[in-house]
């Protein structure tokens, strides 16, 4: 969610790429990116002075009325009680025990992400948690998510998860230790792919946004932060 809907516009097009739909008033005025035509994510004005300025992410579900309830038998909160969201599918907003904000998606006519792995594409995310052990444990219970200790990406602090029976990894819990600052709140980082790393810092820094970690090599490719020309939080990762 952003205060200013074309300021998003204008930055999310020129670093990755992106066109945008017509903005749903109906929906608080919900805009579809798109890459190459294909849906690759959304924006949303945000709602009120008291909303955060921030990236959000859904998790798929089939049943968003079971998931719900998994939310609350794991410790969870529900901050938005599942809703229809007209013939595109049904949503909650929730919060995990240590306070991490996500959503949990019901697909209808909208069946999310329709990019792959090409740049401007939504393409990881990583749970920054301070209780290790009780993440992957609510999103083990309510998502199914498992952990992979033998990736090649794990390491202490910073362990893979993927889905029961599926090889490719979909994100990762990271423990957040003494070098985040004690005010960092736990949170999802959403990351996208980029062709160049060093063109992406460029272009994020000369469209009004900033670096809060610079680039550095990962096994996934070069990796680092960016905050929007708002002050929305991302990752992104390089193809080079």
């Amino acid at each position: 969610m952003l205060p200013d809907l074309e300021r998003g516009k204008r930055f999310y097009g020129g670093l990755l790429g992106w066109t945008f739909s017509e903005s749903a008033p109906v929906f608080g005025g919900y805009t579809q990116a798109l890459r190459n035509g294909k849906r690759a994510a959304g924006l949303m004005p945000r709602q009120g002075d008291r909303a955060p300025t921030a990236w959000g992410l859904y998790f798929a579900t089939r049943d968003i009325a079971r998931t719900a309830a998994l939310i609350r038998v794991a410790g969870g909160r529900i901050l938005t009680e599942p809703m229809e969201v007209g013939a595109l599918g049904a949503m909650l907003i929730a919060v995990d025990p240590s306070g991490a904000v996500f959503g949990a998606w019901q697909a209808g006519a909208h069946r999310g992400f329709e990019t792959g792995r090409e740049p401007g594409a939504y393409l990881w995310m990583g749970l920054h948690t301070r209780d290790a052990a009780a993440a992957d444990a609510f999103y083990g219970t309510v998502f199914g998510f498992e952990g992979v200790p033998d990736s090649p990406m794990a390491r202490p602090g910073f362990l893979p998860w993927r889905l029961p029976g599926q090889a490719r990894e979909i994100g990762c819990r990271v423990t957040m230790d003494a070098t985040y600052p004690e005010e960092a709140p736990t949170h999802v980082l959403v990351c996208f792919l980029v062709d160049a790393m060093d063109t992406a810092v460029r272009t994020a820094t000369g469209l009004g946004g900033s670096v809060v970690i610079r680039p550095q090599p990962t096994p996934g490719g070069p990796f680092a932060v960016f905050c929007d020309n708002q002050g929305a939080g991302f990752g992104v990762i390089g193809l080079r």
